[in-house]
């Protein structure tokens, strides 16, 4: 049985959750999110008076059902913190003339290729260029803000000889030693 499935989910009063079948359905201040559970997790919402209690179980106990516990619980985890408090990532951009822009809300990025790159974010994620070398990627759904960074990262990843490139704030590129001359 997983340690982390066992643990409660406690919802505050500004979240609310609904279950419809299989499905699971989030609210809160920053949104709606929903996931969808298979068929040998179940999931149950007690009330009190002051709050709400998410429990996951599993039907049987299999080895998928076991992999599937913890799993479930942390998905709807994330989902109860995206609502209510929401996930950002942030990205440094290193390198001489690397810069960024928004334009409306497409990132727009120069980092040395003969052509600016566009970026067009989806519909729920909230892009933000500081001082134009820092941007900011915020949202509800942990996975998209994680992909949209990712994916503006992979535009121009840090090289290894001189650390150039778009990289995690806090992010650590281990440099190489350059070509030895004579």
């Amino acid at each position: 049985m997983s340690r982390i499935g066992k643990k409660d989910i406690i919802l505050s009063k500004q979240i609310d959750a609904k279950i419809s079948g299989n499905t699971i359905y989030i609210k809160g201040p920053k949104g709606q999110l929903s996931q969808k559970l298979e068929g040998i997790i179940q999931v149950d919402i007690q009330a009190t008076e002051d709050k709400k209690i998410l429990s996951v179980k599993t039907e049987g106990n299999s080895k998928k059902a076991q992999q599937l516990h913890g799993l479930s619980r942390t998905l709807i985890n994330n989902m109860v913190i995206g609502v209510q408090d929401g996930f950002s990532k942030s990205l440094e951009i290193r390198g001489v003339g690397y810069r960024s822009q928004m334009d409306g809300k497409k990132l727009i990025l120069n980092v040395g290729f003969s052509h600016p790159v566009t970026i067009d974010p989806p519909s729920d994620i909230i892009i933000k260029v500081e001082n134009s070398t820092r941007i900011i990627i915020a949202g509800a759904n942990k996975e998209t803000v994680g992909q949209t960074a990712a994916k503006i990262r992979a535009v121009r990843p840090p090289e290894p000889y001189k650390g150039k490139g778009i990289r995690y704030s806090g992010e650590i590129v281990k440099k190489k030693i350059g070509k030895a001359g004579k």
